[in-house]
């Protein structure tokens, strides 16, 4: 058995999978956790990811965590590989395994059915190259005709995840789409738990967490990152924020225009996580920390409801 905890940015999955593991160790069970946040698995990405610290982490084993260099490509291929082992070698040692994290796909590849196709690459570097000379938006439009679900779901400043939709494309000659992690059956069998915020309150709190992130020192974390090569790495130096934040120190924008920048880029990453976590069936989900007052789907999170969850689960199956 695997738990997974999901949920859009900023609605409490680190804390719950935190309460979530001490009722286990209540019950006599251990419990281990297992990120799933991509822009996490870096080393020294901290304030900009909201990395729960070490002294915050109530004693629990924590996984995929500070496995990267700033300068190293994320896959999601590579992750699926990493996460699994992770979870099996867990579940060896008696101790359940839960998934927490809000990058979607990644979240996907590991509790879905679903095998990675290869790569082509003499094909991966014509497509490069296209987007190198054009930019992501003629391969987006081209994308577009050819499977629009995907251009969708990918968006249309994801050069990176375009490429490898039409690399698929042309190897497979089917839609990306198709190859999608199949959300019908589970690799092991899962309990999902989502969180979930009423947008005024989510918005809130995201905008909160941005001017948070520049108080708290993202410059000076950003500034040290480049030194270790922050600015030559695909993925980390385009995660929300330090993008900004890179902006920023070199002076092509101020401060003010890079928070407003984050926060609009937060809002809009949010919007997509819930879509593509509203997604997911037989999710239980809980009220992540509305405010008083305010309507919100799902329970309140307390230690009967995650009790009534486990009981659900049937802990007798957890090392299946």
């Amino acid at each position: 058995m695997l738990i997974a905890v999901v949920g859009a940015t900023g609605t409490g999955k680190s804390g719950l999978s935190l309460d979530i593991a001490a009722r286990l160790a209540d019950a006599g069970r251990a419990a281990e956790i297992v990120n799933a946040d991509a822009s996490q698995l870096y080393r020294g990405m901290d304030i900009g990811t909201a990395k729960l610290p070490v002294t915050d982490r109530r004693g629990i084993r924590h996984h995929l965590l500070d496995m990267l260099d700033v300068t190293d490509e994320a896959s999601v291929a590579d992750y699926q590989r990493a996460a699994r082992t992770a979870i099996d070698e867990i579940r060896q040692r008696g101790a359940v395994p839960i998934l927490v994290g809000g990058s979607g796909l990644y979240v996907s590849s590991v509790i879905y059915d679903f095998q990675f196709p290869g790569t082509d690459p003499v094909v991966r570097a014509r497509l490069e190259a296209e987007l190198l000379e054009a930019g992501p938006g003629t391969l987006a439009r081209r994308l577009a005709e050819l499977d629009p679900q995907a251009a969708a779901a990918i968006g249309p400043h994801n050069g990176r995840r375009i490429v490898r939709a039409l690399e698929v494309i042309e190897m497979t000659g089917e839609p990306f789409g198709s190859g999608l992690p199949d959300e019908s059956a589970y690799w092991t069998p899962t309990t999902v738990l989502g969180l979930q915020v009423p947008r005024a309150e989510l918005v809130e709190r995201l905008d909160e967490r941005v001017r948070m992130m520049w108080s708290g020192g993202l410059l000076a974390e950003v500034e040290a990152l480049m030194g270790q090569g922050l600015e030559r790495g695909v993925t980390a130096s385009r995660a929300i924020g330090y993008s900004q934040a890179i902006a920023q120190l070199h002076g092509t924008i101020g401060q003010a225009e890079a928070i407003e920048q984050t926060q609009a880029l937060t809002r809009r990453y949010a919007r997509r996580q819930v879509g593509w976590f509203r997604r997911y069936p037989g999710t239980t989900w809980f009220a992540g920390g509305a405010a008083e007052g305010v309507a919100a789907e799902g329970e309140q999170v307390s230690a009967a409801a995650i009790d009534r969850v486990l009981a659900a689960a049937d802990l007798a199956t957890i090392d299946e």
